[in-house]
C-alpha cells in the first residue's frame, strides 16, 4: 500500500495550523500571541515530520528521488527556518513567508499525485546521497529566504525607507546556508567519486551548482569589501537567488538535461 494516500491527512493538519498562524499576526503583539504563533507554527511542521518520517520507513529509502518528495522536505525545512528566524529576530513576515512557500508545497504535492514509490537506482543506494540531498535542500531553503530579504530590501532602498536590519537578516541566512551549500558540493563530489569513479565530471547539475556556490560568494566578498553598497549587495544576491532556480529545476528543461544523472523523475 503507498503511504501518499495519507498524504492529504497530514497536509491538511499543516495547512490548519499554519492559516490560524498567519491569522492570529492580525491581532496586536502580546507575549501571549508570540507564544500562540511558535505553537501553531512548530505543531504544523511537526505534522510534516511525522508524515515524513513514516513515508520513509514504509519507502525503505530517502524519500528524495522525485521533485515531489524534495517539495516535500521544502514543506518541512520552511517552517522551521521560519519558526527560528522568528524566535530569535521577530521577523513575522519573514516567518509568513516561510509558512507560506510551504503551503504553496503542499498544495502543489496535493493536485499532482504522482506515483513516488520507486526503487532508487543503483548509483543513488549511496551511503552519501541523504547527507547530499538533505544539506542542498536546507541550504536552498535558507537561501531562498534570503532572497525575499533581498527583495524585500530592494523595494525598501528604492522607495527611501531602507534599514540595515535586511541586509543584516540575509547576511545570517546566507552565510549559514552557504556553508550547508558547500557541505553539498563536497557530499556530491564523494558521492560521484564512490557511483561513477570522478569526483566531477561537469555534468549540467554539477556545472550549474558551481555557478550557484560562485554566486553566493560572489555576494559574500561584496559584503566583505564594499560595506557601504547596500544596493550592489542586493542585486547580487537576488542573482544568486536567480542561478539557484536555474540549478534547482531549469537544468530539467535544458537540452543537455538527457544525458545529466541528476534530473528528476515525476512518475
Amino acid at each position: 500500500m503507498n503511504y501518499w494516500i495519507y498524504f492529504s491527512n497530514y497536509a491538511l493538519t499543516a495547512l490548519f495550523f499554519w492559516l490560524i498562524c498567519m491569522l492570529l499576526q492580525l491581532i496586536k503583539s502580546t507575549r501571549t500571541k508570540t507564544l500562540l504563533l511558535l505553537l501553531f507554527a512548530s505543531l504544523g511542521a511537526l505534522s510534516m515530520i511525522i508524515f515524513t518520517y513514516n513515508l520513509w520507513s514504509h519507502l525503505g529509502r530517502p524519500p528524495m528521488r522525485t521533485l515531489g518528495e524534495t517539495r516535500l522536505w521544502y514543506a518541512v525545512f520552511l517552517p522551521i527556518i521560519g519558526i527560528v528566524t522568528y524566535f530569535r529576530w521577530k521577523y513575522k513576515w519573514l516567518l509568513n513567508y516561510s509558512l507560506g512557500m510551504a503551503c504553496i508545497f503542499l498544495i502543489i504535492n496535493y493536485l499532482n499525485p504522482d506515483t513516488y514509490n520507486k526503487a532508487l537506482m543503483p548509483a543513488l543506494q549511496s551511503i552519501w546521497f541523504v547527507p547530499h540531498v538533505l544539506v542542498y535542500i536546507f541550504s536552498y531553503a535558507l537561501l531562498a529566504a534570503s532572497s525575499i530579504v533581498s527583495c524585500y530590501g530592494l523595494y525598501k532602498f528604492y522607495t527611501g525607507t531602507y534599514k540595515d536590519t535586511a541586509l543584516q537578516l540575509a547576511n545570517n541566512l546566507v552565510y549559514v546556508g552557504f556553508g550547508f551549500l558547500s557541505l553539498g558540493l563536497l557530499f556530491g563530489a564523494l558521492w560521484a567519486k564512490e557511483a561513477w569513479g570522478h569526483y566531477w565530471t561537469w555534468d549540467p547539475k554539477e556545472t550549474w551548482a558551481m555557478l550557484t556556490w560562485l554566486g553566493y560568494l560572489i555576494y559574500i566578498h561584496v559584503r566583505y569589501r564594499y560595506p557601504a553598497k547596500v544596493e550592489v549587495a542586493l542585486i547580487t544576491l537576488t542573482a544568486a537567488f536567480v542561478i539557484l532556480l536555474l540549478c534547482w529545476f531549469g537544468v530539467n528543461y535544458m537540452p543537455s538535461a538527457g544525458q545529466s544523472v541528476h534530473t528528476y523523475s515525476n512518475t
